[in-house]
């Protein structure tokens, strides 16, 4: 992790250079699909959407959440991905939801720089990285 600044052109800019975002998304499906059959199974994305941090602690005390809500988001997530129903993740899916998903946080981010801590290997981190190039 590191502490990194951002604001919504950092991650729009990302996503608009189709070469750049597409190897990205590319490269991140390849580690989530652990049986290279070139589609994300319920269980390999699982991994993916809990790094989303939809259950998180607030100011460091541990919430209790319902495992049938859990369950319910997680599966809810999944099916946001799972855009023909057909109970997996394709990469143009995987990639379509990630940008419809990077897009809506620049959006709510707005244009003045924001300090964030980001993990390593994330899309936002590897916006920043990409950056980081261009300067």
């Amino acid at each position: 992790m590191s502490v990194e600044v951002l604001d919504s052109s950092t991650i729009l800019a990302f996503i608009e250079d189709e070469e750049a975002f597409h190897d990205s998304i590319r490269d991140h499906f390849a580690l989530l699909d652990t049986d290279n059959d070139g589609i994300l199974s319920y269980a390999e994305m699982l991994k993916e959407l809990q790094s989303l941090r939809v259950f998180e602690t607030h100011f460091g005390i541990d919430v209790k959440t319902d495992p049938d809500e859990v369950t319910h988001v997680y599966d809810s997530l999944f099916g946001q991905f799972d855009r023909n129903s057909n109970g997996t993740v394709d990469l143009e899916e995987f990639k379509t939801e990630t940008k419809q998903m990077m897009q809506a946080m620049a959006n709510g981010m707005g244009f003045l720089p924001v300090q964030m801590v980001l993990e390593e290997g994330s899309f936002l981190k590897k916006a920043v990285e990409w950056e980081s190039t261009k300067a």
